[in-house]
């Protein structure tokens, strides 16, 4: 599958990387560097990561690469309508989101890419997402995306289960 993720008149850096997908076969796929889709795949660790992505959510996410991360994570708008600060009708109309907005595609960006490389597959972390954990109360990992505390309670999960320390 090739996506890209270049608009017209568009001149920001395009990057080909690796990607495992969930029959672990390995395909080349291009985004812009720094977009969401492309946060999903790379490493934090990137020289300027941080900083970079601070000043993309300060210029804010184009719709086409909002579009573009949820085709890549294998979702739909609906999916997401309860964890975004904004109606997705509001989202259609609209180019470029506000920081608000931005903020939490770059959020979800992160901790999709966490996911996919704690549980090595799309589906087998879409699963983890909507199956209730012990260890957040019985909750659902999915439902308490919606504020910043459960990302963080929800991405501290992951990292747990990523070096097997269980509660």
């Amino acid at each position: 599958m090739e996506t890209k993720a270049k608009t017209a008149g568009s001149n920001k850096k395009q990057g080909s990387v690796k990607v495992k997908d969930a029959r672990k076969a390995v395909e080349s796929v291009k985004f812009s560097k720094f977009s969401p889709s492309w946060v999903v795949v790379h490493s934090k660790d990137a020289p300027g990561y941080k900083m970079e992505l601070i000043g993309r959510i300060r210029e804010g996410v184009k719709k086409s690469d909002w579009k573009q991360l949820i085709q890549y994570t294998d979702s739909t708008e609906k999916e997401f309508e309860n964890i975004l600060p904004a109606s997705i009708s509001s989202m259609q109309k609209k180019t470029v989101y506000g920081k608000e907005i931005s903020e939490r595609i770059y959020e979800l960006a992160r901790l999709f890419g966490l996911g996919y490389e704690v549980f090595d597959s799309k589906e087998e972390f879409k699963k983890w997402l909507i199956t209730p954990s012990k260890t957040l109360g019985g909750k659902i990992p999915f439902e308490l995306l919606d504020s910043s505390f459960g990302f963080e309670m929800v991405e501290n999960e992951i990292v747990r289960i990523q070096y097997n320390v269980y509660s």
